[in-house]
């Protein structure tokens, strides 16, 4: 049996684990710098992921080899302004879209917030991490998340990912990516899902971000514009079109920016 084939809890943190996560919980020691430290160290305690609850959510934390899921096992902030920021604008069962959902950190957060009148949309390319999203939305015992199985782009047809086998959030779309997925226009995908009003949309493609949106806000009918939206900008270098000058041209506003994303919401 797979680890991820296991119920949840049967990778329960031991003593010596917990006594570990709580220092980091009540310290600097949560910091990123510090976190692959950490996880090595939690690693030779008990190897093997540490199933654990954040932000309200079940979740099992391959931690060794993800950024992401080292952030959610460490540090009980981690990326709370955005999710913050997201929880402010979706309502009770209201509609979230999250691109490049990884293990779901963001995706069964929103959807434990909307409830189940509510719907999450989860989109991600890579197998691996949809799994563990998919395992971390049962173990959480949601009916409101869909997960869809590709990658977001500007075209219907297929993409590649480089994987990183040090941190699976920084897999990324490249020509020369080892894993063939199925991509699908943001707005195929909303359609598809019967998604009728977004609002709030989190994106973090790794540079892949413009070609996302730019055909979206040009396709789509305005009643499907997020009201709100969080975009990853550590990797703006890489778009061909600055997308949030482009949405700030459509009427958004910047409410606000944090390390490695800026929020804007629709006047």
């Amino acid at each position: 049996m797979s680890e991820d084939q296991k119920p949840f809890g049967s990778y329960a943190p031991n003593a010596l684990q917990r006594a570990v996560i709580a220092a980091a919980h009540g310290s600097g020691l949560k910091r990123g710098a510090f976190r692959p430290w950490l996880s090595r160290l939690v690693h030779l305690l008990g190897p093997g992921p540490v199933d654990a609850t954040y932000q309200g959510a079940s979740f099992r934390l391959h931690h060794l080899a993800s950024g992401t899921e080292r952030g959610a096992l460490f540090n009980p902030d981690y990326n709370l302004p955005e999710l913050d920021f997201l929880r402010e604008h979706v309502p009770k069962g209201g509609v979230f879209i999250d691109v490049g959902a990884n293990v779901g950190t963001y995706a069964v957060a929103l959807a434990k917030h909307v409830g189940a009148g509510g719907r999450v949309i989860a989109i991600e390319p890579l197998p691996s991490a949809g799994a563990r999203l998919a395992f971390n939305a049962q173990a959480s015992q949601l009916s409101n998340l869909t997960l869809v199985k590709g990658a977001a782009g500007d075209t219907d047809g297929t993409l590649k990912i480089e994987t990183d086998g040090g941190n699976l959030g920084a897999s990324h779309v490249s020509a020369t990516g080892d894993v063939e997925v199925p991509s699908y226009k943001l707005l195929t995908v909303l359609n598809d899902n019967g998604i009728t009003h977004v609002d709030a949309l989190k994106i973090d493609v790794e540079g892949y971000e413009d070609r996302v949106l730019t055909p979206f806000f040009r396709d789509a009918p305005q009643a499907l514009w997020p009201a709100a939206v969080a975009i990853e900008h550590l990797e703006q270098k890489a778009w061909q079109e600055d997308c949030i000058k482009g949405m700030i041209a459509r009427g958004y506003a910047v409410a606000g920016k944090t390390r490695s994303n800026t929020l804007l919401v629709r006047r």
